[in-house]
């Protein structure tokens, strides 16, 4: 690609237009931190920038400025409907700069949080996982008994799994166990569903071939039917991810006492909504990551179907 195609893009214009908008005069009574706002996309342009140099692909680079613009622009209607107009109530919206100052206050505080969310996510996400994978392949290599659990399935999965929380304090020793119980009952069910997708959908040509081979069932299951299946199995674990930190986050948000939930309904109750609004852009941006991360392990095991 030419010089023009990496750097000559719309994306950086409207950094550039965000940088004049912090020359207009600030409305609002209170400290809006303009500088935090300009050291934060001067800092983010530059990381742009250098990333421009190594991707090789124009669909990869337009999909980078891409966001890069929209959160230049996302930061100066931002900024000029708090800062500089003054249009929004600047106690429950603070200014943008307001909140990256915020963030870099709080960010030791901010990880420990975070830490603890996905520590927990984790520990229910692949409990459910190796639990339903190999049930799901068992229960769906008969295809009369898969039906069966097929509607049971649909039954169990309808009911939400936050309602039993109150089951999981009763019955469990912490908090933290009642979460992992919680995100394991969220992200079983999908899994477990897409598995036996997964399993009665191999193609009966695939199966027959195996036989001729007098290949045994262990091997079947695990080498010819787990990968065959593995699209629907992606499918059922990425909705049980994203349902996950809902969860997790309400979870939270009733009885922990760390995580990014506790942190936005701690600081919600005292009226502080600039820490508020801090904890769920980082609760955003934590769920992109490991959506994103997830969705390059998915690519890479699902590589051979390319």
């Amino acid at each position: 690609m030419t010089i023009k195609k990496r750097f000559l893009r719309i994306a950086h214009l409207l950094f550039i237009g965000l940088l004049l908008i912090q020359l207009l005069p600030d409305k609002s009574v209170k400290d809006v931190h303009t500088s935090s706002l300009v050291t934060f996309a001067v800092i983010f342009e530059a990381v742009v920038i250098v990333a421009s140099f190594f991707i090789k692909k124009e669909e990869g680079l337009s999909l980078l400025l891409d966001i890069a613009g929209f959160i230049y622009v996302v930061l100066a209607v931002w900024s000029l409907a708090t800062a500089k107009f003054n249009v929004l109530n600047d106690m429950l919206f603070p200014s943008p700069g307001k909140v990256i100052a915020q963030f870099a206050e709080d960010r030791a505080k901010i990880w420990i949080n975070i830490k603890s969310s996905i520590g927990i996510t984790l520990k229910g996400f692949l409990l459910a996982v190796a639990v339903a994978v190999p049930l799901g392949l068992f229960i769906g290599w008969s295809a009369r008994i898969g039906s069966a659990a097929t509607y049971i399935t649909k039954f169990f999965s309808s009911i939400p799994p936050i309602v039993y929380i109150p089951y999981g304090i009763a019955l469990l020793p912490t908090f933290k166990s009642v979460s992992v119980f919680v995100i394991f009952l969220a992200t079983f069910w999908p899994v477990f569903a897409g598995t036996m997708s997964g399993v009665l959908g191999v193609d009966k040509k695939i199966i027959d071939s195996a036989k001729v081979l007098n290949v045994s069932k262990p091997e079947m299951l695990f080498s010819v039917i787990l990968p065959a299946s593995l699209s629907q199995i992606f499918l059922g674990c990425n909705q049980g991810l994203s349902v996950s930190f809902i969860l997790l986050t309400s979870a939270e948000m009733i009885g922990a006492r760390d995580g990014m939930g506790y942190y936005v309904k701690y600081y919600s109750d005292f009226g502080d909504y600039t820490r508020t609004i801090t904890g769920l852009l980082v609760i955003g941006f934590v769920v992109i990551a490991v959506t994103f991360l997830f969705n390059k392990l998915q690519q890479y095991l699902l590589r051979w179907k390319r």
